[in-house]
């Protein structure tokens, strides 16, 4: 189970200067702490709004289904029903498949209730949850932003294991309460094991485990600084993904093929995500510093809101730029793109004006010329946009480009490793 800030993990925010701009906190052991204003970029599906529908809302969190999360479900029905039918011959074939979905979702519950802990924690600490997803690898608690201090990511990563070992205990206790209770006693025999091996799983000090955040927590106290810690836990996470890939590779290789190639994968996918950690630390350090103001262009291109689709066509044609500022009586008030001018039929593009397409002004997401470089980036990656206007006081003074940032950012890591 993971939790891990908002990346995307809930949606383009909509209006001006949605991800708000402040200086790097300090952690309780007096050291720099993570930029609460700075949103980490996050890869894969970083910036994106929580996919899979939607079961409800739990304390007020919404809880989401990834289609993944079917696949897992399929797979732990079909093993509990056969493991059933073995183990109690004497029950009909609807008892094993009824208790097999029963259990099932009894322990997917038990997977909701272990990231509900992470997220009560985290509200304690004023940090909001944005949602809870089910996937195929268990779960996933949305934050806003990441703790302020050690002890909050201590105590927020810690609170998940802990629940899985509360559960645990409670259905041990069931167990052996109603030993004659033969459905009761099966179903709960298997999900207090299983709580238990996902506690002690979940305690593999290795990011992005709660194992790893509790690692880092207890890193960033002793350090006093959170990217030292982030490499310390992606460090970690590294060297136990590499033990379960190269453990399912001996294990497919001794004829287990089903369970070898899960374990590798899982050891992957932990492979993937400790290495995105490290990578997000790294473009935290290497944009440090870097404002908006610092990298716009001060050309902005404008057209007057009364020129037809056709004649902005022909103006994009002519000038290359495939946004524009759109004024009248000589003040902005939208934006339009090639994108949203191919929205209405060719046929119509001499009669129709821009106005139809174009974002108004209030709703056009912007940056202010203080905020930091990454959190531009992250944002345009969350509302999967490549320019935004820099605005100031009303004004637009600029605009910036993803690809901008991007190239910034690979020279800066050129230079960088040239200097190493």
């Amino acid at each position: 189970m993971a939790w891990g800030q908002k990346d995307d993990e809930a949606g383009a925010q909509e209006g001006r200067g949605s991800s708000p701009v402040s200086d790097a906190g300090r952690n309780s052991a007096g050291g720099p702490g993570p930029n609460q204003g700075d949103p980490r970029v996050r890869l894969g599906q970083a910036g994106t709004a929580p996919s899979g529908f939607r079961l409800g809302r739990v304390l007020g969190i919404p809880i989401y289904v990834h289609p993944s999360w079917l696949i897992i479900f399929l797979l732990i029905t079909i093993t509990l029903g056969k493991q059933f039918a073995v183990m109690h011959p004497n029950w009909s074939q609807q008892q094993h498949w009824a208790l097999g979905i029963i259990t099932s979702i009894l322990f997917f519950a038990s997977v909701i209730f272990h990231e509900l802990s992470h997220s009560v924690v985290a509200k304690l600490y004023k940090i909001s949850v944005e949602s809870i997803t089910l996937f195929v690898f268990g779960g996933l608690a949305r934050i806003t932003r990441d703790p302020s201090s050690a002890k909050q990511e201590f105590n927020i990563a810690i609170a998940g294991p802990l629940s899985s070992l509360f559960l645990a205990g409670c259905f041990f206790l069931v167990a052996r309460a109603v030993p004659n209770h033969q459905l009761v006693f099966a179903a709960c025999n298997w999900l207090w094991e299983i709580n238990l091996m996902l506690a002690l799983f979940n305690l593999v000090p290795g990011f992005p485990l709660d194992g790893g955040r509790i690692l880092r927590g207890i890193a960033w106290g002793i350090t006093g600084n959170f990217d030292r810690a982030t490499k310390i836990a992606s460090g970690a996470g590294r060297f136990f993904a590499y033990l379960l890939i190269f453990f399912g590779v001996w294990q497919a290789f001794n004829g287990n093929w089903v369970g070898g190639v899960w374990t590798a994968f899982i050891g992957w996918f932990l492979l993937s995500a400790a290495r995105e950690s490290y990578v997000q630390v790294e473009l935290r350090n290497t944009l440090t510093g870097v404002r908006a103001a610092d990298i716009m262009s001060r050309d902005v291109p404008t057209v007057e809101r009364n020129i037809s689709i056709d004649d902005y066509v022909h103006e994009v044609m002519r000038t290359g730029r495939r946004f524009h500022i759109v004024t009248g009586a000589g003040k902005p008030v939208g934006l339009v793109t090639l994108h949203s001018a191919r929205s209405v039929p060719r046929e119509e593009w001499a009669n129709t004006s821009i106005q139809p397409v174009m974002m108004p002004f209030e709703r056009i997401h912007a940056a202010s010329p203080e905020e930091p470089a990454l959190g531009v980036l992250q944002r345009m990656q969350s509302e999967d946009i490549n320019q935004m206007p820099v605005i100031s006081e009303g004004r637009i003074v600029g605009m910036i480009a993803r690809d901008t940032i991007l190239r910034l950012l690979q020279t800066r890591l050129q230079l960088g490793h040239l200097a190493s």
